[in-house]
């Protein structure tokens, strides 16, 4: 092989080189956006969980309150 050969083989094997640490690289930045919104999916779930939670306790709230004042009526109705 000649000096040019030698030459071409070596830009080749760098070129391959840094075409594969760019793919490591692109590779690594995706792992670490799929990473990331898996942590924005797990909060939303959480924030979806407690506002549900909220809602039953509105709800539970709503109904003891509806039983306060049926009771109330009751009583003012008896009296």
């Amino acid at each position: 092989m000649g000096a040019a050969a030698d030459a071409a083989a070596a830009g080749t094997e760098a070129g391959a080189e840094a075409a594969a640490a760019e793919a490591a690289q692109a590779a690594e930045d995706t792992a670490e956006e799929k990473a990331k919104a898996a942590e924005e999916a797990q909060s939303a779930e959480e924030a979806a969980t407690n506002a549900a939670a909220a809602a039953a306790q509105e709800e539970v709230e709503a109904a003891e309150a509806a039983e306060a004042a049926e009771a109330a009526e009751e009583a003012a109705a008896a009296a």
